[in-house]
């Protein structure tokens, strides 16, 4: 089973930026979906950024034009950009590919 290490999260003020990362033990160029999701203290996980594995993207309306998903085939990577950072971003952040976790990384945007 693929393995997957997000890093990236931590503290930041509101209008900040942030890059995560999510480093896949396979070639992620071979997954068919691959996304971000978060998970806010008593609140479902929530899909923040989708990719198909053609490279199509998706995104909610509430982070749209602010985070970016995006992958690098050569380090089997995946990156979730976030600039402009609310203090409601803050969240547990997810990778997820073909329906496999990550543990999680938290990021916090403070006001």
């Amino acid at each position: 089973q693929v393995q997957l290490v997000e890093s990236g999260g931590g503290l930041v003020q509101a209008g900040g930026s942030l890059r995560l990362s999510c480093a896949t033990s396979r070639s992620i160029s071979n997954f068919n979906a691959m996304g971000w999701y978060r998970q806010a203290p008593g609140k479902q996980r929530e899909l923040v950024a989708g990719m198909s594995r053609g490279g199509n993207t998706n995104y909610p309306d509430s982070v749209k034009g602010r985070f970016t998903i995006s992958r690098d085939n050569a380090k089997n990577t995946l990156y979730l950009q976030m600039n402009s950072l609310k203090p409601e971003d803050t969240a547990v952040y997810y990778c997820n590919v073909d329906l496999v976790w990550g543990r999680g990384t938290q990021v916090t945007v403070s006001s």
